[in-house]
């Protein structure tokens, strides 16, 4: 069960960042970040309100709000990293994030087996390479890789952060409203200041109609971050921290592959090498 919710956050949080990629190639990254979370924030309400979820509130809500707080600076980071560079070229280092649930399950105890080790370390090799980084070229794309470092460690202490917010599903969703909420609270404020220092919220020359017009996109990024959030938990809990972290963390092959069939971004040698290592880490990890 582990490796199958892992997977499948992978896949969420893949088509996600390749969304808002692209999203924030026609609107401020920061928008999107705002208008997707509430999005999520209004589903989520209504899950809450139709689960009775709110009775499971708890201390453990704080770590949702850590995790809320941390997450608007992860995305808008990502985002804007994935509208300077190549998706293939800059997913890849989001995964360097990983570190940090990996650090957090070995500090709390957990000893995965020789397998489990050596599937670790071929899995982030392997996702590292997929994305064939440039760590040499013009300053936007040193700004870009900076911009990502940001951004992975942001989504790795997001991670770390949700999995401790519940052990019930209801007390979940509360916990990934929380989270949302705090996301567009932070945002929101951030957007807020944006526009009064004169950077506008929208592109010049286009109204709140673009947004009706994209609206359908940014549910589908919101609503897929959060289910990969959710998805993501569950993993985390139903087994070792570890190995949910690093499989859940082979999205940016995901956004890669989604880059190369929609905007025909041509894969390299070392990023089809780095895919096939990610899958046997994968296949290491799931028989460990």
């Amino acid at each position: 069960m582990t490796a199958l919710f892992a997977l499948a956050t992978a896949v969420l949080w893949g088509l996600a960042d390749f969304g808002g990629g692209l999203l924030t190639r026609r609107v401020p990254a920061l928008t999107v970040v705002v208008v997707s979370q509430t999005v999520a924030v209004v589903v989520l309400g209504s899950v809450v309100l139709a689960t009775g979820a709110w009775h499971e509130a708890g201390p453990g809500l704080w770590f949702a709000v850590a995790a809320g707080l941390v997450g608007p600076v992860a995305m808008l980071s990502f985002y804007k990293a994935l509208a300077l560079g190549p998706m293939g070229v800059v997913s890849p280092l989001g995964s360097v994030g990983v570190v940090v649930p990996v650090a957090a399950g070995l500090a709390l105890g957990e000893r995965p087996g020789p397998g489990q080790f050596a599937g670790i370390a071929v899995a982030v090799v392997g996702i590292v390479l997929a994305g064939g980084p440039e760590l040499r070229g013009a300053p936007v794309q040193r700004r870009a890789v900076v911009l990502t470092l940001v951004a992975a460690f942001g989504f790795g202490a997001v991670m770390a952060l949700i999995s401790h917010a519940s052990t019930t599903l209801t007390g979940l969703f509360l916990a990934l409203f929380v989270q949302r909420v705090t996301n567009v609270t932070v945002g929101g404020a951030a957007l807020w200041v944006q526009v009064r220092r004169g950077a506008p919220a929208l592109p010049a020359g286009t109204g709140p109609r673009v947004l009706w017009g994209l609206l359908p996109a940014l549910a589908f990024v919101g609503l897929a971050d959060v289910a990969a959030n959710g998805t993501y938990s569950v993993a985390a809990q139903s087994g070792p921290v570890t190995v949910a972290a690093v499989l859940s963390s082979l999205y940016p092959v995901i956004t890669a592959l989604a880059a190369f069939a929609v905007l025909k971004e041509r894969l390299r040698t070392v990023q089809a090498a780095g895919a096939g290592l990610a899958l046997a880490g994968t296949v290491l990890l799931a028989a460990g």
